[in-house]
């Protein structure tokens, strides 16, 4: 693991920082958590709330991903971090570290936190300059305080508390969320989940107590999708836990025509309260 992130990371039992041993990071205290050899470091210390995604989940992101689906956000996402300060970009619930390693502009480095190993192991690799750790942020994130220049959460859990604390002075957090049509086309012939229409508000009651939000952007793309894109699209969200996968295939058997759905998302910035 990157030395230039391992500074900026502190033991979940007793929030010494630490050094890394062979194999291995360990702090003053005697605390020793391993390095798996896919190189992330698993600082949970105890059983997460959630285990993140299966690797079925993951191995369908990562082929969206990689196929350019959304590289519409992908683009603005790198656009809005190169414009604020340098140093650490921290991406919470970064699954495979995608829009992570599409961010990181000459020098800066990253750290990508998440739950699931399937998700870490492709994390740890996505970015020569990327470190990965496996952490629950409803159990606090392992980073000392005022560490990351900027927060980055794209479709992830969002706790302003742990957000606040990590985050640098002047330092901003980045969160993409779904707006009202995102896929819509498939979530109304395929059953999907929607979108919450009270996500804005939620958003605004799990950020506001700590955040100010300074800037808005919608992005807008339409996605032109294989059936095997189409399957791994709905493999990879949150419907994935909530769909019959027999089902989607005999659906999108029958679909007609071309397959499209709308990439419908608001990527906002907040800052901390001074």
């Amino acid at each position: 693991m990157l030395t230039a992130v391992i500074t900026h990371l502190r033991c979940p039992v007793c929030r010494e920082p630490f050094v890394q041993a062979e194999r291995a990071l360990q702090c003053a205290r005697g605390h020793s958590f391993d390095i798996a050899r896919q190189g992330y470091a698993d600082l949970t210390a105890g059983r997460p709330v959630h285990t993140g995604d299966t690797a079925e989940m993951v191995a369908a992101r990562e082929a969206l991903l990689t196929a350019g689906h959304f590289a519409a956000l992908s683009t603005a996402v790198a656009e809005v971090v190169a414009a604020e300060q340098p140093g650490l970009v921290l991406e919470v619930g970064a699954g495979t570290a995608h829009y992570l390693a599409a961010a990181l502009g000459d020098g800066q480095d990253g750290l990508a936190v998440d739950t699931s190993k399937a998700a870490l192991k492709r994390a740890a690799r996505a970015h020569e300059r990327i470190g990965a750790v496996r952490a629950d942020i409803w159990q606090g994130l392992p980073l000392a305080d005022h560490t990351a220049a900027v927060v980055l959460d794209v479709f992830a859990p969002r706790s302003g508390a742990e957000f606040a604390r990590v985050l640098a002075p002047g330092g901003a957090l980045v969160v993409a969320t779904p707006a009202a049509g995102h896929l819509a086309e498939l979530v109304a012939a395929l059953g999907l989940i929607s979108v919450d229409p009270a996500k804005d508000e939620r958003l605004h009651k799990s950020l506001d107590r700590w955040f100010v939000r300074t800037h808005r952007r919608r992005i807008h793309d339409t996605l032109r999708l294989t059936r095997a894109d189409a399957e791994a699209l709905v493999g990879m969200g949150p419907s994935a836990w909530h769909t019959d996968r027999d089902a989607i295939a005999t659906a999108l058997d029958g679909w007609r025509g071309p397959i499209t759905a709308t990439l419908d998302v608001d990527l906002t910035v907040w800052r901390p309260y001074i």
